[in-house]
């Protein structure tokens, strides 16, 4: 999951932060990304080397708006790892290891543990319960997640149960035509939400702002908030427009590689405050 961010002044609503740290894990590409899983993509060729580049590129974004970036190793047996979003909810109090939408893609969770265990005590989802983080967008103490083809109304159930004792309201959104919620939908901060109605219900968000993506601009809805930017990838120029529009201020990355492989920018980051 990416925990959406901004450290440094109240725009989210939750005041300065103090002296924390902000992390970002990420997990290099792996060397068969060209077998990725995808759902509602048709298959292109992927270049991974170029992938890996434009993954670093990324990276470097993340550390020059203040993030300590902590770099995981490669896996190359699992495509799909470098988008660590999805094995993984970090919230401040805890973090939460699901059972992933997808079993080819459940031994990413493990693979991720150990690193999370160094910052958050872990609580875990159990089967029938199935949930890609990509699917959870937090706004304070708001949990909105997806119910997608990853996501099941059990995990839902299961999560307002592990999250209430910590004041978080939990709130099911229905997701259709697209992998996740943040395909079709984020958070930009100061009660903001890009969204894709046609992927999700605008609705949901009564007594949030949103933004409705370009006409043409289908994917457009996943964008990357970080320390008062709008991290965005620079395909999507006609959106980029409207959010610059609405008062945020735009970084543009080239991530045309890993979309191939149905990613967006927040999947490939999982972002918190140490």
């Amino acid at each position: 999951m990416q925990v959406d961010l901004c450290p440094t002044t109240d725009r989210c609503g939750d005041g300065p932060k103090g002296e924390e740290s902000v992390i970002a894990i990420v997990r290099e590409v792996s060397g068969a990304l060209s077998d990725c899983a995808l759902t509602y993509l048709r298959r292109e060729e992927i270049n991974c080397e170029r992938a890996s580049i434009q993954h670093r590129d990324y990276q470097r974004c993340l550390q020059g708006l203040g993030a300590e970036v902590v770099s995981l190793p490669a896996l190359c047996d699992l495509p799909d790892s470098t988008f660590v979003e999805d094995p993984v909810i970090v919230l401040d109090e805890v973090a939460i290891l699901p059972v992933m939408g997808l079993e080819t893609r459940r031994p990413e969770v493990e693979h991720i543990a150990p690193t999370i265990e160094r910052y958050r005590k872990i609580l875990r989802l159990s089967a029938p319960a199935t949930l890609d983080g990509g699917d959870v967008i937090r706004i304070r103490r708001k949990i909105f997640v997806g119910l997608s083809r990853r996501t099941n109304s059990q995990a839902i159930l299961q999560l307002e149960s592990l999250l209430e004792p910590f004041g978080y309201l939990v709130k099911a959104v229905e997701v259709r035509g697209c992998l996740h919620l943040k395909t079709g939908c984020t958070h930009l901060g100061d009660s903001t939400l890009l969204l894709n109605p046609r992927y999700v219900n605008p609705n949901a968000f009564r007594g949030f702002r949103t933004i409705s993506i370009s006409d043409g601009e289908a994917m457009a809805a996943n964008a990357l908030a970080l320390a008062n930017k709008v991290v965005y990838p620079d395909c999507f120029p006609r959106t980029h427009e409207k959010i610059e529009k609405a008062g945020f201020d735009v970084v543009p990355v080239d991530i045309s590689e890993l979309q191939k492989a149905e990613a967006g920018l927040t999947c490939m980051s999982v972002i918190f405050e140490n």
